[in-house]
C-alpha cells in the first residue's frame, strides 16, 4: 500500500470520527449536562434524590444518580454526561462513579439500539421486553458487584 493510502485513509478516518463525535455524541453530553443542571436550579434534583434514595442507596449511590441511569437508557453518552454533571456538583464522588460506570456501558442506549438495531435486524417486536430486561439486569448485577468491590 503506498504512502498516500495510508495518509487519505487517516484524514478520511479523522473527518467521519469528527462528524460522529460532533454531530452525535457531543448533543447527547450537553445536553445531560443541561438536564442537570437545570434539575439542580429547579429543586427537582434534591427532591428526585429524596424519592429514589431507597432503590439507589442498594447499589451505594445516591438517589439522584438515578438522572444517570434513565439518561443512559437513551444515550450513553447522555448517561456519561449526567454522571459528570453529578460529580460536578459534588453529588457524586469518584467511588460512585467507579459503581455507576459499569451499568451505564452495559446499558447504554437500549432505547435507541431497539429501533436502530433490533428493528433493521428484523427481530420480531414481542422479544423486545425480554432482551430490553436482560440489558437492565446486566446493569444491576455490574454495578452489585463493583459495590462489593469497592465496599
Amino acid at each position: 500500500m503506498a504512502q498516500g493510502n495510508i495518509y487519505d485513509a487517516f484524514v478520511d478516518g479523522m473527518r467521519k470520527g469528527w462528524k460522529v463525535a460532533t454531530l452525535n455524541m457531543l448533543p447527547n453530553v450537553v445536553l445531560a449536562f443541561v438536564l442537570i443542571k437545570a434539575l439542580k436550579l429547579s429543586g427537582l434534583l434534591e427532591l428526585m434524590g429524596q424519592w429514589f434514595s431507597p432503590v439507589m442507596s442498594i447499589f451505594g449511590l445516591p438517589g439522584e444518580a438515578v438522572t444517570v441511569l434513565v439518561s443512559t437508557l437513551f444515550s450513553a453518552g447522555g448517561g456519561i454526561g449526567a454522571a459528570a454533571g453529578l460529580y460536578t456538583h459534588d453529588i457524586m464522588t469518584s467511588t460512585h462513579m467507579s459503581i455507576v460506570m459499569p451499568g451505564i456501558f452495559l446499558m447504554g442506549a437500549l432505547i435507541q439500539y431497539m429501533g436502530r438495531i433490533l428493528g433493521v435486524a428484523g427481530v420480531d417486536s414481542k422479544h423486545y421486553p425480554m432482551l430490553f430486561c436482560i440489558g437492565v439486569l446486566n446493569a444491576v448485577l455490574a454495578m452489585l458487584t463493583m459495590k462489593w468491590l469497592i465496599v
